[in-house]
C-alpha cells in the first residue's frame, strides 16, 4: 500500500516501526565513521545491555519526581503562593481524588506510594513529548512490568497484613456463598484473576497506550519530513507539511493520553489494594 502511494525506487525511507523501541549495544569497528574514528559501543552505557535509553529516562524520572516533591514540601506558608498552590492541588487530587474516595480511612499508610506511583509514571509518560528525551519509558514493555508487579507487591502484602496470609487466601479464592462442589472451578478462576490477570492487565494497558502513540507520533514526524523533502512532486510536499502540522495536534493528545494513563494506573492500584483490605468480597 505504501509503495502504491510513494515510490521507493532508490529512496531512503524506512517507515518507522518496532526497532525504534529496541536499544542494543552495537559496537563498531575502528575507521567506521571516518579515519581518526576510534570505535565504540553505542545504544547503551559501558557496554551493558540493560542500561540504555530507558534505563537512564527511569532514573532521571525518579530522581526529578523526587527532587519536585522535596522542594515543593519546602518553606510552606499558611498563605500559599502559585507553586505551592499548583503543588498543593496535585497533592490534594492523588490525596482526595484516589487515596481516601477509594481506601478510605486506611488511605494514609497508602498515600505515599500512590502520590510517588502517578507522578513517576506521568514524568515518564511525558518524557515522548520532551525535547532531548523524546521517549516514553514505559512503551518498553520490561518497565511497564516491573511498575505492574511492584503494585501487585503492595496490594498482596497490603491483604496479608490485614488478614493474614490464609484468611487473605481465602477471601481472594472463595467468594462468599459459593458451593463446596464448584470450588475445584472457582479457585483457579478467582486465582488468574486476582494475582495473574490484575497485574498483566495493568502493565498491558500502560505498554500498549505508550508504544502506540509515541510509534504513530513517529508515524507522522518521519513520514511527513520524507514525503516534505520528496523532489518534483508538489502534491508529496504539501502532504508531508500537512502530516508535520498534525503531527503536533497529536503530540498534544500524546500529553493528555500520558497523564490519563498515569492516573489510570494509579486508580487500579489503589482499587487493588481497597479489595485486599475489605473485610468481604
Amino acid at each position: 500500500m505504501v509503495g502504491a502511494l510513494v515510490p521507493l525506487e532508490g529512496a531512503t525511507y524506512t517507515p518507522p516501526g518496532v526497532r525504534e523501541f529496541r536499544f542494543f549495544c552495537e559496537a563498531t569497528e575502528p575507521g567506521t565513521n571516518g579515519p581518526n574514528d576510534p570505535g565504540n559501543v553505542a545504544g547503551c552505557t559501558f557496554g551493558v545491555d540493560w542500561m540504555n535509553k530507558p534505563f537512564w529516562l527511569a532514573v532521571i524520572g525518579a530522581a526529578l519526581v523526587i527532587a519536585l516533591w522535596f522542594f515543593a514540601s519546602r518553606n510552606l506558608k499558611l498563605v500559599p503562593g502559585k507553586g505551592q498552590f499548583f503543588w498543593e492541588y496535585v497533592y490534594g487530587f492523588i490525596r482526595n481524588g484516589v487515596g481516601r474516595d477509594i481506601l478510605g480511612p486506611e488511605y494514609r499508610r497508602y498515600l505515599p506510594y500512590l502520590l510517588g506511583l502517578f507522578s513517576f509514571v506521568l514524568v515518564n509518560n511525558w518524557f515522548g513529548e520532551t525535547f532531548l528525551f523524546m521517549f516514553p519509558t514505559f512503551s518498553n514493555i520490561g518497565y511497564a512490568w516491573a511498575l505492574a508487579i511492584m503494585s501487585w507487591v503492595i496490594y498482596i502484602g497490603a491483604g496479608i497484613h490485614k488478614h493474614g496470609f490464609g484468611h487473605y487466601m481465602k477471601m481472594q479464592l472463595i467468594p462468599p456463598g459459593v458451593p463446596g462442589y464448584l470450588y475445584p472451578v472457582i479457585i483457579p478462576l478467582e486465582f488468574l484473576s486476582n494475582f495473574i490477570t490484575r497485574p498483566l492487565t495493568l502493565g498491558l494497558r500502560l505498554f500498549a497506550n505508550m508504544f502506540a502513540g509515541h510509534l504513530v507520533v513517529m508515524v507522522f514526524v518521519i513520514g511527513g519530513a520524507y514525503l516534505l523533502t520528496f523532489p518534483h512532486n508538489a502534491f508529496y510536499n504539501v502532504s508531508g507539511a500537512v502530516s508535520l502540522l498534525f503531527s503536533f495536534a497529536i503530540l498534544f493528545l500524546e500529553l493528555f493520553i500520558g497523564f490519563l494513563q498515569a492516573y489510570i494506573f494509579t486508580v487500579l492500584t489503589a482499587q487493588y489494594i481497597n479489595s485486599s483490605l475489605a473485610d468481604a468480597h
